[in-house]
């Protein structure tokens, strides 16, 4: 069942010096200060409309990622670290990820096609789940996540905008054979969190603010892990294989 976001400061485009419209407190008294989440961030001065205010809102969409890089390989030994915040282990394959999922309804397909170094790779979503209320019901759009202060997400990534994103478990296969099967998979299309031209992730910034992202540009990254954990390798998991696309096209 799908569960609606909390607007917060998200529900209207202003700055907040004019407080949304909103009626000025008693004499006095200072205004309430609303709760911080993944649509109320702290000391933000523009705000816009959340999705389900918009009349024509289908929730509908349609994305593709091409220019990808993979992080590490398929095989490397314990101990990687398959999120290279350097961008120094990230390297371009070829292939395109598509996805066409609803938000409302939280539905949908993900499947990037690429080839890898070890040969053609298909990773699946099969079936959408919410392992976290913020993914209100497994897909979600127009919140922030990551970071120390979103509300949403682990400190893996910078806090970044999130335009859509979608969660559940899908299976992949190497040059047509089950690689992985009932894996976890997590797909989402942010500002840039990577270097235009290094691919580094400058994170941790000193000071976590609106989030160590570029918003002049985008990105999609998604990856496949294992319920199996392994503290060894970052993230600490058996498996994490992780991509990331730099053109994202809106269909």
């Amino acid at each position: 069942m799908r569960r609606t976001l909390t607007v917060g400061l998200l529900g209207c485009l202003a700055i907040v010096a004019n407080n949304c419209g909103a009626s000025a407190p008693p004499e006095g008294q200072a205004p309430e200060a609303p709760s911080i989440g993944p649509r109320h961030q702290p000391d933000a001065s523009i705000t816009i409309y959340a999705p389900e205010q918009h009349a024509l809102y289908d929730g509908r969409f349609v994305i593709s990622g091409q220019r990808a890089y993979m992080v590490g390989g398929l095989n490397d030994p314990a101990g990687w670290d398959h999120m290279d915040n350097s961008g120094l282990l990230a390297h371009p394959v070829r292939g395109i990820v598509e996805m066409d999922v609803n938000e409302i309804e939280n539905t949908g397909t993900f499947e990037a096609r690429l080839q890898i170094p070890e040969g053609d790779l298909v990773i699946t979503l099969d079936r959408i789940h919410e392992f976290s209320p913020c993914q209100n019901g497994g897909v979600a759009a127009y919140l922030y996540e990551h970071g120390s202060n979103s509300g949403c997400g682990d400190m893996n990534w910078p806090k970044t905008f999130v335009y859509v994103a979608g969660w559940g478990y899908g299976h992949a296969t190497l040059n047509g054979a089950l690689l992985y099967q009932d894996h976890e998979i997590h797909f989402m299309v942010t500002q840039g969190m990577r270097d235009r031209t290094t691919l580094a992730v400058k994170y941790p910034p000193a000071s976590q603010g609106a989030g160590a992202v570029n918003p002049a540009t985008q990105q999609l990254d998604f990856y496949i892990r294992s319920p199996e954990l392994n503290p060894a390798n970052t993230p600490g998991r058996e498996v994490f294989a992780h991509f990331f696309a730099t053109e994202v096209t809106w269909k």
